[in-house]
């Protein structure tokens, strides 16, 4: 009897002990800060947007530069029978020219307009890039909090089931249990540990995740992920919309997109109006004939005749094409972050009224009555499957508050994203 009751006492102890946030923390602690700024300085996908964008930069110039100018060198007149002879026909003549294109005022400009909205749309891609990197990081870096907290509570509940199934081996040797009550705690043991090996594999996955979005090999340690107090919005979702239109890349992005799309425009109507090419040549004559052998020179003009005019109707259709695709494309995506924002919050709200009342209510009530179990058992007034299954309940509560918790930051981390700015500092650690 004496050792029935000192197993009792001990997992009350235990139970007690397995109130959240007091477990044993033995791994250094993850600063979320450095792994975002680690991400955003080796992320070889991030790195690729900015390639392009720098590709896109470089071709404003290229865009508003003038073609090279073509040099001409000839003999003109000269004689088939004696072709090196320059005295021989008067009208015989070295000639050298130079020539330039030059095409209807305004268009070099619509060009590098062209370009520069091009390379800027890229620029907020890379932005947008940044935003998504960093939501992919604090969502992973949550994920493993989560799978940590739940193998801390299943490591405390497999202590707990090694002293019940003692406690049933006790009762059941003295003739006051049955031998139900030790198979079913054995069962109960089993499903832990497996649960536990699912959760070791899915924090090795978790783990690759991450180092693959830092850019690192993927079997680097990841430490210990510190806890945490969450910390409710004060924003209204008219607030987060009106930022998300204001602050968000991508939106700035299609925006560039579409002021292309009206410089291209412009760019195709000044192509009813011709292009230039104007010419300068100088002609050297040797004295011939009796002539003086004047030198001379010619200086022209040159201009297309813009008189097809169905396919510059088309060019001017398609700029107004791409005009309104940009623009509904923007339209889609703003109704798409309302929409968002308004899920978003409603989800955070949830995430965090659980959190309460998980912390205030529900878990120091499975406590309790956990404890009023084990009092229960020890003087047989309650069953081993009641005692068991308060703290089978008390478990699930346990792991459900640190899932709402962990929830709330990964919900906090794509409303953040979909907003464009940080709404809440990086958690207290």
């Amino acid at each position: 009897m004496k050792a029935t009751i000192g197993l009792l006492a001990l997992i009350l102890i235990s139970a007690l002990n397995s109130i959240p946030g007091q477990a044993e923390e033995k791994a250094a602690a993850v600063s979320l800060p450095e792994l975002v700024s680690s991400a955003l300085a080796n992320n070889p996908e991030l790195k690729y947007s900015e390639a392009r964008w720098q590709m896109f930069r470089s071709r404003i110039v290229q865009s508003g530069s003038l073609d090279d100018p073509m040099l001409m060198l000839k003999i003109q007149n000269g004689v088939v029978q004696d072709p090196l002879n320059f005295r021989k026909e008067a009208m015989t003549a070295k000639v050298i020219g130079i020539s330039q294109q030059l095409p209807f005022w305004g268009k070099r400009d619509l060009k590098q307009e062209i370009a520069a909205k091009s390379a800027e749309s890229y620029r907020w891609q890379v932005e947008e890039r940044k935003l998504e990197l960093v939501k992919m990081v604090k969502e992973t870096y949550y994920q493993i909090y989560f799978a940590d907290k739940s193998m801390e509570i299943v490591d405390k509940n497999i202590r707990i089931l090694d002293d019940f199934i003692s406690l049933a081996e006790t009762k059941y040797s003295v003739g006051q249990g049955a031998q139900q009550d030790l198979f079913k705690s054995q069962v109960e043991r089993s499903k832990m540990l497996d649960m536990k090996i699912s959760l070791e594999q899915k924090r090795k996955s978790l783990e690759a995740a991450l180092n693959a979005l830092l850019f690192r090999p993927p079997e680097t340690s990841v430490g210990r992920i510190p806890d945490f107090e969450i910390k409710p919005l004060q924003l209204s979702s008219a607030n987060l919309r009106a930022t998300a239109f204001d602050k968000r890349p991508v939106i700035k992005s299609l925006q560039a997109l579409i002021e292309k799309g009206e410089a291209g425009h412009k760019l195709a109507r000044k192509d009813y109006y011709p292009d230039f090419n104007l010419s300068l040549e100088y002609m050297q004559r040797d004295p011939a004939m009796g002539g003086e052998g004047l030198d001379m020179y010619s200086l022209g003009v040159t201009f297309n005749l813009p008189l097809q005019r169905e396919r510059r109707h088309a060019m001017v259709a398609e700029s107004d094409s791409e005009i309104r695709m940009a623009a509904e494309e923007l339209n889609s995506l703003r109704n798409g972050i309302g929409s968002g924002i308004s899920d978003l919050l409603a989800t955070l709200e949830r995430r965090e009224k659980l959190v309460s009342l998980y912390k205030t209510g529900i878990i120091p009530q499975a406590e309790q009555s956990l404890e009023s179990a084990v009092i229960g058992y020890r003087v047989n007034k309650v069953d081993f499957l009641t005692l068991l299954d308060s703290r089978i309940t008390l478990f699930n509560f346990e792991r459900e508050l640190y899932e709402s918790q962990a929830e709330y930051m990964m919900k906090l981390a794509q409303l953040e994203a979909a907003v464009g700015v940080e709404l809440v500092e990086t958690p207290k650690q």
